[in-house]
């Protein structure tokens, strides 16, 4: 029950991921504090975790790329729920294109909600933990942040870059009192390939070792509020991204036709 009474703050709660995160964290107790572009969809999903778990459960329409938009909704928010507990930086979307076929908006889009926002609402919320010398920030990152394949260089690229940020921010905020954990889940049985896989191809080719979203919100919501650096998911594509750190050559060659999936 550690989390019994805390207040989390989850960005991209209107599905996915996100959305089970939110239930999670009231059956345990917590008060939900959701953040999506869908207000419509956070108010329903509001109204079912206050009549499903008795606890308090807010929501703000929130889209992170709008930086001037993230400075105004978390003042409010401070302003009517006083204390965060945890930021969980959820929101993110991917689109799996080859490099010649990228499309220049969507790259924009892609870093601007990705790493942009996600680096604005740490911001703001670390200022606030800071002066509580408490809190805990966990980011969404990837398997695709350690080892990119091909078809999701933008993909990958914004995940490198959450990593690098979040890896920073790790050993600054320590000094402040606040944890933060980078998570880096595999493929995930989610709406995310609605938008990254219009063709249907890669969820077809992996879609027997794709996670359970649920079983993630799971392992996200275990380690609130503990001093954990990384969750990696699956174990088995973890170890092949710690190999190719160690042998990117050797693994670029053995992977052949496994990593043209999408």
């Amino acid at each position: 029950m550690k989390l019994a009474g805390k207040h989390i703050v989850i960005t991209g709660a209107s599905a996915g991921v996100g959305e089970k995160i939110a239930y999670e964290v009231a059956k345990r107790g917590a008060t939900p504090i959701l953040l999506a572009r869908s207000e419509e969809k956070l108010k329903e999903i509001a109204s079912d975790i206050r009549s499903s778990y008795q606890v308090p459960c807010y929501y703000y329409r929130l889209d992170v790329s709008d930086l001037t938009a993230v400075e105004t909704v978390f003042t409010h928010l401070f302003h009517e729920v006083k204390t965060v507990d945890v930021l969980v930086n959820n929101a993110g979307f991917g689109v799996f294109r080859n490099v010649e076929d990228i499309d220049l908006t969507e790259m924009r889009k892609m870093f601007e909600v990705n790493v942009f926002g996600l680096i604005a609402c740490s911001k703001i919320a670390l200022s606030h933990m800071a002066e509580r010398k408490t809190g805990h920030i966990i980011n969404i990152a990837s398997q695709a942040g350690k080892m990119a394949t091909p078809k999701s260089s933008v993909y990958a690229a914004t995940k490198h870059a959450v990593l690098g940020f979040t890896n920073s921010l790790r050993m600054e905020a320590a000094k402040l009192g606040v944890y933060v954990t980078a998570v880096n889940p595999g493929p995930i049985k989610t709406n995310f390939f609605d938008i990254a896989d219009a063709s249907g191809s890669y969820v077809k080719n992996v879609e027997r070792y794709m996670l359970d979203a649920e079983e993630v919100a799971r392992r996200v919501v275990d380690i609130m509020l503990t001093p954990t650096r990384e969750v990696n998911l699956p174990r088995w594509m973890n170890i092949g991204s710690k190999l190719y750190q160690l042998f990117p050559t050797l693994v670029e060659k053995a992977g052949g036709k496994a990593f043209y999936q999408k």
